[in-house]
């Protein structure tokens, strides 16, 4: 099944018991409020359905994997609601993958921004290549990593996801990424990645349905209460989203892309 949204598409196939879920968008793979929209429907109906065994979650291209909220949409939003509109969607796909029966790996072929690094922190086994570098950039732009915040937090730690916060504008090379947790795999290329992630989805594919159900509930232990800390912190996103700082700081960006 394929969605187009507005130059961008999700995608899903289903095939030996694997569901890829493929997202892509022309601007270095980031994610509009609809892309989101469709990841986290894509997500919970692969959750449910009976010939899928395991979930591969991508982005398309050999560059970036993603460049975390559109900035395009960013410049949109006018009033809290539609801030809390738009960084609900983080929240929606976030939850999905938490709780997912299904386990989800999440292939990462490049650079992780913001929202991306969200998506790796939700998967259950990350797979990555050396050229993976990831950087949470909200603070730059007047917000914070709110939403993504407590599945980057459970995944690395208070200190590692403190240092990525605050330091906002550097970039951590894919060995820290993997040092911290956030990776379970690091690369040497693309190639070799690939065959990384198919072995591994295979295996799955022929594991037990019930065991990994059980498995993922027990590691996601106590996440519970992010059916609503997540919103709560939508809210927090999508108010700040409108401060002076914030349009500057987006404006600025766009002008050096």
């Amino acid at each position: 099944m394929i969605r187009q949204i507005q130059e961008g598409y999700v995608k899903s196939e289903t095939h030996n018991g694997v569901t890829t879920i493929e997202f892509f968008h022309p601007q270095s793979n980031s994610l509009p409020g609809k892309i989101l929209e469709e990841l986290a429907k894509e997500i919970h109906f692969a959750g449910t359905h009976a010939e899928t065994k395991v979930i591969v979650l991508k982005s398309d291209g050999e560059k970036a994997f993603c460049a975390g909220a559109s900035f395009d949409e960013l410049l949109q939003i006018k009033t809290e609601a539609e801030g809390l509109q738009f960084f609900s969607g983080f929240a929606h796909v976030i939850n999905a993958m938490r709780k997912c029966p299904k386990l989800i790996i999440v292939r990462i072929q490049g650079k992780c921004v913001g929202g991306g690094v969200g998506l790796a922190a939700a998967a259950d086994y990350a797979i990555a290549t050396e050229k993976a570098d990831i950087k949470l950039s909200e603070l730059a732009i007047g917000i914070g990593p709110f939403v993504v915040g407590p599945a980057v937090e459970r995944k690395i730690g208070v200190a590692a996801f403190s240092a990525l916060s605050i330091d906002a504008t550097m970039w951590r090379n894919s060995e820290w990424a993997k040092k911290k947790g956030l990776f379970a795999e690091v690369h040497v290329n693309i190639e070799n990645m690939n065959e990384a992630v198919d072995r591994l989805a295979n295996t799955l594919a022929h594991s037990s349905p019930e065991a990994m159900a059980e498995l993922k509930k027990i590691t996601w232990k106590g996440t519970e209460h992010w059916d609503a800390l997540l919103f709560e912190r939508a809210a927090i996103s999508g108010r700040l989203i409108l401060s002076e700082f914030s349009r500057n700081a987006i404006a600025a960006f766009k002008a050096k892309s």
